[in-house]
C-alpha cells in the first residue's frame, strides 16, 4: 500500500545529524530559547524573505499569538474561511473572541474575498486567510487586518501583498515538518514579532518582569535544531512535490483537482468526488492510501456550527466530496507511477 505519508523516511535522512545535534544540546545545558532558536528564526525569516521570524510551539500557537499581537482580544470577531482544519478557528476562541465562519471559493477552498465585506461587523477586528493544501489564496483588499495561516505553504507565498503577519506551523506532516509541535509567526512588523516574542514566554519582557498575561509558548532547542536541519532542503522538497503533482493531473485529467497556481507547494494533493467512499475503495484495491482533509467544515463541527451566520455551501461541498492522495518528497518513482496509474483508471465523477 502506497501510504498518505510515511515520516519515517524524512527521520531516516536526518537521524544521524539530529542525534549529535541533540548530544550538543544536552551538553550545553541550554533547552529552551538558545542559540538554536535564535538561528532558526534568523534562517527562516530569510528563507521567507520576511524580517523576522519568531519561533513559537505549534501552528495553533502561532495564529492565537499572531492575532493577539495585531490586538484581538475578547469579543472580537475574526472572519475566517468555513472550510479549514479547526485550530484556525480554536485559535480564536482561545482569546475569547468570535469565530465567524465565512464560504470559500469552489475551485480553490480559499476564502471567497467577495463575501468579507458582508461579513465585516463593527467588531470585526480580523481576517485569517488560510493557504489551504499548499496553494496560495488571494490576500483581500480589506481594511480589516489580515493574518495569513500557512500552516500548509511553506514556500507558497511569492512576491505581492501581504497580511500583518503570517502563521507557520511545523507539524511533523508540514512541507518543513519538524520532530513534534512546532510553529512561527513571521512578519515585517518589528513592534509585532517583539510582542510574539513576549507572548510566548508568559508576557515576559525580562527576567521575571510580566507585562502582559500570557501562556507558555516555546519552542524547544531540540525542535529548532530539527527544523534548522530541514530547512536547506526545503526548496528542493517542494519542487518534488509539484513533480509529483504535476504528474497525477497530467495522468487524470478526468478528476475535480483543486485549481492549481504556480507558487502550489502541495501539502496535500486533493481532488474532489461525489462518491468518496467508492472512489476510496477502488483506490485501496490499487493499493493506494487515501485520507480525508477534512471531512467536515466550521460550520457542520459540533463545537463551532451555532457561529454560522451565513449558509457556506461550497465549504460543506469541499467537506462532503474532497479526497487526499499520496504526496510527500520521500515518494519513490514507482510508489508515484502506482498512484497516477490508479488515478488514470478512475472514472470522472
Amino acid at each position: 500500500m502506497v501510504p498518505v505519508v510515511d515520516l519515517s523516511r524524512r527521520a531516516a535522512a536526518l537521524r544521524t545529524p539530529f542525534l549529535a545535534a541533540v548530544d550538543a544540546i544536552l551538553g550545553s545545558g541550554q533547552v529552551l530559547l538558545g542559540p538554536n532558536l535564535a538561528a532558526f528564526e534568523r534562517e527562516y525569516a530569510a528563507w521567507t524573505g520576511q524580517a523576522r521570524a519568531v519561533g513559537v510551539s505549534s501552528g495553533a500557537a502561532a495564529l492565537q499569538l499572531g492575532l493577539q499581537a495585531m490586538g484581538v482580544g475578547a469579543g472580537d470577531e475574526v472572519i475566517v474561511p468555513a472550510f479549514t482544519a479547526v485550530p484556525t478557528a480554536s485559535a480564536v476562541a482561545a482569546l475569547g473572541a468570535v469565530p465567524v465562519p465565512v464560504d470559500v471559493l469552489a475551485d480553490t477552498a480559499a476564502l471567497d474575498p467577495a463575501k468579507i465585506e458582508a461579513a465585516t461587523t463593527e467588531w470585526t477586528a480580523a481576517v485569517v486567510l488560510v493557504h489551504l493544501y499548499g496553494r496560495p489564496a488571494e490576500v483581500p483588499d480589506t481594511p480589516v487586518p489580515v493574518l495569513e495561516d500557512a500552516a500548509q505553504a511553506h514556500g507558497a507565498l511569492g512576491a505581492g501583498r501581504r497580511g500583518q503577519a503570517v502563521a507557520y506551523s511545523f507539524y511533523p506532516t508540514k512541507n518543513l515538518g519538524g520532530m513534534g509541535d512546532g510553529g512561527a509567526v513571521v512578519t515585517e512588523d518589528e513592534e509585532l514579532a517583539a510582542r510574539v516574542a513576549r507572548l510566548r514566554s508568559h508576557g515576559m519582557a525580562e527576567q521575571y518582569v510580566h507585562v502582559e498575561v500570557s501562556q507558555n509558548f516555546r519552542m524547544s532547542e531540540m525542535e529548532a535544531a530539527w527544523l534548522r536541519l530541514a530547512l536547506p532542503g526545503l526548496d528542493a522538497a517542494n519542487d518534488r512535490r509539484r513533480a509529483i503533482a504535476a504528474a497525477y493531473r497530467g495522468a487524470a485529467p478526468q478528476l475535480r483537482w483543486q485549481l492549481d497556481h504556480p507558487n502550489h507547494v502541495h501539502h496535500a494533493a486533493v481532488f474532489r468526488t461525489e462518491k468518496r467512499q467508492q472512489v476510496r475503495d477502488e483506490l485501496a484495491g490499487h493499493d493506494v492510501a487515501t485520507a480525508v482533509h477534512y471531512p467536515l467544515a466550521l460550520t457542520q463541527q459540533p463545537a463551532y456550527q451555532a457561529l454560522t451566520r451565513e449558509p457556506c455551501p461550497e465549504a460543506e461541498a469541499w467537506a462532503r466530496e474532497c479526497v487526499t492522495v499520496p504526496c510527500f518528497p520521500e515518494m519513490t518513482d514507482d510508489e508515484v507511477e502506482v498512484v497516477a496509474a490508479a488515478l488514470a483508471s478512475l472514472p470522472a465523477r
